[in-house]
């Protein structure tokens, strides 16, 4: 995405979109994931599922053998175990699935010694001229552990992974509270440790990213003025107050596990429908 900016808007602007860690597609860039990975010996890298959600296929890596052993694994070929029709000559069954590989953020703020990051709303109506609104309110998803990067947890996703689908299943998650806190509690809290300030910045900064992001894709995606999109924005913040940008869900779950999930969601829904106005009032 750097390079696609700097041909577009030049090298100072595209320093503005360094918000996402390094990454790469697998298997199509295996071998430049290689070379990066030798650099960095020791790096932590996490490993995510292309087609799937809510944590689905997730998980850490620090040595090479590790992605080899993923690529061996019929698990994560396409159309294992679901009777997937292949290609005509059983190629694209031998593929394995495609993940995209991050550099993992190793220095996560935390709160109570938990890792969280943030579910912002984020509605598109239109890429050309490109028309964003970000909603007011989201949520912050923590996990149920002590945040932690030895080795010996390394494969422990209850505390690496925020996901609530994952964190469901930990034994220390109480269905009652969940695991979320408004964003706006989350401005709060901040603003008490770092000052008003600081926290004003890195709300800008997080709506800037979101921007910034949608300009990267601009070009490429169809704009049909009958059409809308609701994205789900995935945003982890550093020890350093800098945001980072971990994902973009285009099929953002809407279901609810508490009240306050319910009331959280049937509001942003509300506010997209008034934006949206489908009966032209």
């Amino acid at each position: 995405m750097i390079k696609t900016m700097e041909k577009e808007y030049g090298k100072a602007e595209a320093q503005r979109f360094e918000f996402i860690t390094t990454s790469y597609v697998l298997p199509q860039e295996h071998a430049l994931f290689q070379e990066e990975f030798k650099r960095n010996p020791g790096a932590v890298w996490i490993m995510k599922p292309v087609g799937r959600a809510q944590g689905k296929g997730i998980f850490l890596i620090n040595k090479m053998s590790q992605i080899s052993q993923w690529r061996k694994d019929p698990r994560v070929r396409p159309g294992a175990g679901g009777g997937g029709a292949g290609g005509a000559n059983g190629a694209d069954a031998d593929a394995p699935e495609a993940y995209i590989v991050q550099r993992y953020i190793e220095n996560p703020y935390l709160i109570g010694g938990k890792k969280f990051d943030i579910r912002g709303y984020v509605l598109v109506t239109s890429y050309c001229p490109l028309v964003v609104y970000i909603h007011r309110n989201g949520f912050c998803r923590f996990s149920n552990h002590q945040f932690t990067m030895s080795v010996k947890d390394i494969s422990n996703m209850y505390i690496h992974a925020t996901n609530v689908a994952i964190q469901k299943q930990s034994p220390n998650y109480d269905g009652d509270k969940g695991c979320k806190w408004l964003l706006r509690n989350l401005k709060m809290f901040l603003a008490s440790r770092h000052g008003d300030a600081a926290v004003n910045d890195l709300f800008t900064e997080m709506e800037a990213l979101v921007v910034r992001s949608l300009m990267a894709v601009q070009k490429v995606m169809i704009n049909d003025k009958h059409c809308f999109e609701l994205y789900g924005y995935d945003i982890l913040i550093d020890e350093n107050l800098k945001p980072w940008l971990l994902e973009v869900n285009a099929s953002p779950s809407l279901t609810a596990e508490t009240q306050f999930d319910y009331d959280l969601k049937h509001a942003m829904l509300n506010d997209a429908f008034d934006v949206i106005d489908l009966e032209k009032r």
